[in-house]
This record gives C-alpha cells, structure tokens and sequence, in this order.
C-alpha cells in the first residue's frame, strides 16, 4: 500500500512539472511563428561587365605558384635567413626524381611492420632486449 501511495504521488509530480503555466520550470521561450520579413533583394545596377570568354584565365587569379604563396605566407615576401640556409643545405632535387619512386628497383623502407612490431612488444624492463640489424 505505501508503494503504490508512494508511486501515485511521484506520478503527479512528474505530471504536474509538465503544465505550460509558470512554476519552477517554467520559462519563456522564442515563438517560432514571429518571424519579420527580410527586405526583398535588389538587383544591382549594371556595371558594363563583359562575360569572360571561354577558355580564358580568370583576372583575379595568377600561376599556381603564386597562389601557393599566398596561401601559405600571406603573398610574395623576403625569405629569412634559417629558411634559406635550410633549403641551401637541402640541395636541389634530381629532375627525374619523380618517376624513380614509382621504379621496382629504387629502395625502400617499409616501416609498417616494423611499427606494428614495436607497438606490440612487451612491456618490460629491457633487460633481455636485442637489437638485430638486417645486413
């Protein structure tokens, strides 16, 4: 008996929480339906602009080159010191080096296993540890 007086009394707070009337719940809300109409859009006046012609580069843009440097440095600028010693000690690419990566006989390092190795290992202290070095 005192359960069932216990659930009925929970239910009607549960049922009175959910009135629309003020209480500790309650709280004003947007009115979805209160929505003030935008000016209507204007055609702007005509410009004398002439379409581009098929084919033709865009004005706007320029070679790709230039637009790379504008994405990354914000547009052409005086390189700094460490960043011209860096590409100096970098020395410049072989021109075929492109088509040599894709050759069967160039070599390569395969570190997928040899990762998947290390993640898998053991937890230990490194006493019984071997380094093998492939000849």
């Amino acid at each position: 008996m005192t359960t069932k007086i216990i659930f009925l009394g929970a239910t009607s707070a549960m049922l009175a929480a959910c009135g629309s009337s003020g209480g500790i719940l309650g709280r004003e809300r947007p009115d979805e339906f209160a929505v003030q109409r935008q000016a209507p859009l204007v055609v702007p006046p005509d410009f004398n602009l002439v379409p581009p012609a098929p084919g033709a580069p865009r004005p706007a843009e320029g070679t790709a080159s230039e637009q790379a440097l504008e994405a990354l440095f914000g547009g052409p600028a005086p390189r700094s010191s460490v960043e011209t010693s860096a590409l100096d000690r970098a020395g410049v690419a072989a021109p075929g080096i492109r088509s040599s990566v894709g050759d069967p006989d160039t070599n390569t390092v395969a570190k997928g296993r040899v990762t998947r190795d290390i993640i898998a290992a053991p937890e230990g202290d490194g006493q019984n540890s071997q380094a093998i070095i492939p000849g």
